[in-house]
């Protein structure tokens, strides 16, 4: 039976290598476990139990530590960037002429009114939202600012 666990613990190695994400390093850790209950001439139903029990302490134990270690770090994107934030009208926007545009971040941004309304230039705006290039906005409730 060791031999056959020996084999198990080098399969799950195997298995591990060649995939991607963590799938089969706990059944290995498992498997050198039921290698040594096999070494140790215990029973085969013995050698079971230590083999679920190993593997389920190594996942319980390494599964946290590595989704804290290994998330990926977040790159922010324009969409992050921008959403929620005030910006100036600098184009009138009018959704029926298709017009209008915005100035946050140190760009100019195509806009369109979230609700219809008429923006004219000049006024202070909140970026709701992203749709490909277009920013679309609504009316800020603060003062109106000049935009330069």
């Amino acid at each position: 039976m060791m031999w056959l666990w020996l084999c198990a613990a080098v399969l799950f190695g195997v298995v591990e290598a060649v995939t991607a994400g963590l799938v089969s390093v706990w059944f290995a850790v498992g498997a050198v476990g039921a290698f040594f209950a096999a070494l140790a001439k215990l029973e085969v139903t013995a050698q079971l139990v230590i083999f679920a029990a190993v593997s389920a302490v190594a996942l319980a134990v390494t599964r946290p530590l590595v989704e804290r270690f290994g998330r990926q770090r977040h790159i922010p994107t324009n969409l992050d960037r921008v959403i929620g934030r005030a910006a100036g009208v600098t184009e009138d926007i009018d959704n029926d002429a298709a017009t209008g545009a915005v100035y946050v971040d140190g760009k100019t941004w195509t806009a369109r009114s979230v609700d219809g309304e008429v923006i004219p230039a000049g006024t202070r705006v909140e970026i709701q939202r992203m749709e490909g290039v277009k920013l679309f906005v609504k009316k800020s409730e603060k003062k109106a600012e000049v935009v330069s």
